[in-house]
């Protein structure tokens, strides 16, 4: 197993693609930015980003970001932050990555539209449970349609 995965690191198209996901955790990180929210590192320089949520809603949990998130077809891990005011089982962030949209074909172009799904579901469950299930169900519609745009390769 490992020599088949040092021959692939060894591929051009494996560079090619590993280029591809920093490029998109840059543009993930900078659109969530863009609309408020706070990186905890200020961006990043690999494949993941910690989200601090705070900013949006004092009222937002990791926990509950990663629930919601997760009903809308958006994979997410809760994930403490830096002085979290928050036990482990809460905490106050969320951590993302873009290896799986990257190997989707999905590009930079394409991280704006994946923030503002995030940010869709999260404003609308400060709204309360109605507002948060219907955008749910919206965001989830659309995330399918999405991935089925950028089918898996197979």
């Amino acid at each position: 197993a490992k020599a088949v995965c040092f021959g692939e690191c060894m591929r051009p198209d494996f560079k090619d693609y590993t280029a591809q996901v920093v490029k998109n955790a840059k543009a993930l990180a900078a659109a969530l930015i863009a609309i408020g929210y706070i990186i905890v590192s200020g961006g990043t320089d690999n494949h993941l980003m910690l989200v601090d949520l705070r900013r949006k809603s004092e009222q937002l949990t990791g926990a509950d970001a990663e629930k919601w998130m997760e009903a809308a077809g958006i994979i997410c891990n809760k994930n403490g932050v830096p002085q979290d005011p928050r036990p482990p089982k809460q905490t106050s962030g969320v951590r993302l990555g873009t290896p799986a949209v990257t190997t989707r074909g999905m590009k930079q172009n394409d991280m704006p539209i994946i923030a503002a799904f995030i940010d869709r579901v999260l404003t609308a469950s400060l709204k309360g449970d109605a507002e948060r299930a219907t955008e749910t169900e919206r965001v989830r519609a659309e995330v399918a349609a999405m991935c089925d745009r950028f089918a898996l390769p197979g």
